[in-house]
């Protein structure tokens, strides 16, 4: 069958299966933001202490946070292929961070289903503004191949390495910049205009924002006020991509204080113009806190009580910040341990949409935790595959987390279990006493990954 088929049986399937009560529903619009490399404790509701995140923390309180929320992976690309797919990444068709030359990364398959292009059916606006990674310009899995009516931003995701690119992608036009221009400015103002245009209609604003990225850059009135709080690290400096940064930890608190009023914009835009009760405003980050541009997470408490980073599969690299703020539908002030994923995000908003879910999924819907209506779903376990740094691969399973490592030398490598309900920083493998749970996890981790040729254990391209 081939694919504009299955989108209008998709689109017909969907008006045959929204019930009455739905139909009679205005759809909601979804804003949906993710961070890049922000840690779970690098906001005031998760325990942040050294700045300040007021609009965020309003997010939190107006709405639902989740305490035992994950990311799609511990890396860029495949967290984003998580999200637009509803698959783990032993699924999901973009399983690390693959470079293609001489710009871009490895692309989503043409026939794959993506969260927009399901929206697409329910008759959403589609707009994706920030960094995409998920296909070079022009290829199969460039934005607008792939669902989105509107894209600005980093098609490359290696390009946005830096604040102050020399392009970047208008749709299909390459925008040409001095190298002076701040991007995360550009990427708010076309994403808050994408809102303005389509007050009217059902739309989508999908926001995966820059910040807080290893390049330490934000405007002077930022950092500033950080620089006499943060006064001992004024000689240190920040190196990654683009200028080098003074003092980058008085800049990473500038960066997510910046991060922070942006959120207050779209959250003031979507009252302004009428649309607060009938908008579902989600945020989230695509992993782990870093630990470069001079950025120093163990000065931030940027993971909380999580050990580990970006690159790992301990709860450092993979627990994730989650607020859902919806006015009159998800309750103000609640919190949720639900174990969920980025791989849930696709069903959830797919019901809230009133579009047929796709079989095969790994995700499920959270919409019963969201609106306190109905019996959950939950997860029997959530997985993980990551294929730099010796390969590795996890398991979470209830209260036990099993996590295999140096996957490409030893592909019989011993599986280490944690009881993250009483070890919550996974220090104590306790794999010798319990055997039966080694058990459970080796069985997942057989059934859990299906085969990618350009995805392997043992990296290779094809």
């Amino acid at each position: 069958m081939n694919r504009v088929l299955t989108f209008t049986l998709l689109a017909i399937l969907g008006c045959c299966f929204v019930s009455t009560s739905q139909a009679e529903t205005k759809k909601p619009n979804i804003i949906y933001i993710l961070a890049d490399d922000l840690g779970i404790g690098d906001l005031g509701c998760y325990g942040q202490e050294k700045f300040e995140t007021p609009n965020l923390d309003r997010l939190a309180a107006e709405g639902m946070k989740f305490t035992q929320h994950y990311s799609g992976s511990t890396v860029c690309a495949p967290t984003r292929s998580v999200l637009m797919t509803g698959l783990h990444t032993g699924h999901t068709p973009v399983r690390g961070n693959a470079e293609v030359k001489p710009v871009g990364q490895e692309p989503l398959p043409g026939d794959t289903v993506t969260l927009p292009e399901l929206l697409k059916t329910a008759g959403y606006a589609t707009g994706a503004f920030g960094k995409w990674g998920l296909g070079y310009p022009g290829s199969e899995g460039d934005p607008n191949h792939q669902g989105f009516d509107v894209f600005y931003g980093y098609n490359c995701q290696r390009n946005a390495h830096t604040y102050y690119p020399t392009w970047m992608y208008d749709n299909q036009t390459k925008i040409e910049f001095d190298g002076k221009t701040y991007s995360h400015d550009l990427i708010m103002d076309h994403a808050l205009q994408f809102i303005r245009d389509n007050k009217d209609k059902p739309f989508f604003c999908y926001l995966p924002i820059t910040i807080p990225h290893a390049a330490m850059h934000v405007s002077e009135e930022y950092v500033k006020p950080f620089r006499e709080k943060f006064s001992e690290f004024e000689d240190k400096v920040g190196k990654y991509a683009g200028p080098p940064v003074k003092n980058p930890i008085a800049a990473f608190a500038g960066m997510c204080t910046k991060m922070d009023d942006d959120v207050g914009r779209v959250m003031h835009l979507v009252k302004e113009l009428g649309l607060d009760d009938n908008t579902i405003i989600l945020f989230s980050s695509d992993n782990g806190a870093h630990q470069e541009g001079g950025h120093d997470p163990v000065f931030f408490n940027s993971n909380g009580p999580y050990r580990g980073h970006k690159r790992d599969l301990t709860d450092g690299g993979i627990r994730a910040p989650f607020m859902v703020r919806w006015p009159g539908h998800v309750k103000a002030g609640t919190e949720s341990d639900m174990i969920s994923a980025h791989w849930d995000v696709l069903p959830t908003l797919c019901e809230l949409a009133g579009v047929e879910v796709p079989t095969g999924l790994d995700g499920i819907s959270m919409v019963p935790t969201l609106t306190d209506k109905g019996d959950q779903p939950q997860h029997e376990y959530l997985y993980w595959e990551f294929f730099e740094r010796g390969g590795k691969r996890a398991v979470r399973l209830g209260k036990w987390k099993g996590i295999q490592l140096n996957m490409t030398n030893k592909p019989n490598a011993p599986i280490e279990i944690y009881n993250i309900e009483e070890d919550l920083e996974e220090q104590n493998n306790v794999a010798d006493k319990h055997p039966e749970v080694v058990a459970q996890v080796k069985r997942i981790f057989d059934e859990a990954h299906t085969e990618n040729d350009r995805f392997k254990f043992k990296f290779e391209r094809k």
